[in-house]
């Protein structure tokens, strides 16, 4: 089956073929509001360093301008909000030996802050594919807004990565240990269930969502307590799915049990000691997950749920160097979006052979090259 890892990059070419780089991203003052649009459709929205910093460059200007009272970030194009960092550029280009992935992930990771940290109520609109940077953009902003179309997941242990864009910091929060269960299966959670999970903090039927919008920049110097009752009564009226529970409802025990173990050998050994289809079919996605990213991750997450998300992504700075550095992401790349025969051959290949002091070079300090904030 294609993993969630396709969505997450698999219209993505190479930056260079793109030539009208200015259009990638749009920012507009519009009424009481700064919109950021995403503009790839055809790419499904995927982030370039281009894009990056331009948004970060026009967020931070906003939050000064006393006439900005609140940022909607959206994607063009209707299927994607984002699917991603342009993942496919920075492993060519490391293999060329251009070195654009400290650049690209520091650039990144400070977005990711500086949406966290936004002075001013920040309402991203997930509709579409929201995943792997997509997610950056909009979990750590106060608002996020889901429709029926929204489509999340953090794919990365499928390509040799980990849950990066701050997903230290948000997953182990989500209740239980639902967010460990996305990170290490990259399981994706659609419409309103990415509400329900805590991903989204408001659900509204995608037909309402223009005129959602709409009302928003129409609002006159709203204070965030006006943006959110606006929001509410959105959420309020919205009817798709509102009588459906939690599509992980009846598996919340057994993640809680399965998921809640210190290594991934054991969570594995959980998953077939459970036995029922449901621990069989997780145990069937994470035995194919590059096992490197799989114990990278399942310490990331747990060193995570006591740290600030500038100290997460300081540490996820760190992994995110290393996996650069190492074989997997560069074949996790290839085997899901270059040839696509989604066979990746991980070295090592089996978790065992994933030693302690491998994961401990993951963690290391950078030292001066280190993400500060």
């Amino acid at each position: 089956s294609r993993t969630g890892v396709c969505c997450y990059s698999l219209f993505i070419q190479r930056m260079s073929k793109h030539t009208d780089a200015a259009a990638d991203v749009l920012l507009e003052k519009k009424g009481c509001a700064g919109v950021i649009t995403l503009n790839r459709p055809k790419f499904l929205n995927a982030l370039t360093l281009n894009m990056i910093r331009q948004i970060y460059s026009q967020l931070k200007k906003w939050e000064q301008d006393p006439e900005t009272f609140l940022i909607i970030i959206k994607g063009a194009g209707g299927k994607a909000f984002c699917a991603g960092g342009d993942i496919r550029v920075i492993s060519e280009a490391e293999k060329a030996k251009q070195n654009i992935a400290p650049v690209f992930f520091r650039e990144e990771y400070m977005l990711n802050n500086a949406v966290g940290s936004c002075q001013k109520p920040y309402v991203a609109l997930i509709h579409g594919i929201t995943m792997g940077g997509g997610v950056g953009l909009s979990v750590h902003g106060q608002f996020r807004v889901a429709t029926e179309k929204c489509l999340f997941a953090m794919p990365e242990t499928a390509i040799g990565l980990f849950p990066d864009v701050g997903g230290g910091y948000f997953l182990p929060r989500l209740q239980g240990k639902l967010g460990y269960f996305l990170a290490l299966t990259g399981f994706r959670l659609k419409g309103r269930d990415v509400y329900r999970a805590g991903i989204a903090t408001h659900f509204v039927d995608s037909e309402k969502l223009a005129m959602l919008e709409e009302d928003l920049l129409a609002l006159k110097s709203p204070s965030k307590e006006n943006i959110a009752s606006v929001l509410e009564n959105y959420h309020t009226e919205s009817k798709i799915d509102r009588d459906k529970s939690f599509m992980l409802e009846e598996h919340m025990d057994k993640i809680n049990s399965c998921f809640s173990a210190n290594t991934m050998e054991e969570i594995i050994e959980n998953l077939k000691q459970d036995g029922s289809s449901f621990a069989l079919e997780q145990l069937k996605v994470i035995n194919k997950m590059s096992p490197t990213s799989l114990k990278i991750t399942l310490r990331q997450l747990m060193e995570g749920s006591s740290k600030t998300l500038q100290e997460v992504l300081t540490m996820e700075y760190r992994l995110s160097q290393a996996c650069m550095r190492g074989h997997d992401f560069h074949e996790g790349v290839r085997a899901v979006l270059i040839d696509k025969d989604q066979s990746p051959k991980w070295k090592p290949a089996d978790l065992k052979e994933v030693t302690d002091e491998d994961l401990n070079n993951h963690f290391k300090s950078l030292g001066s090259n280190d993400l500060k904030f």
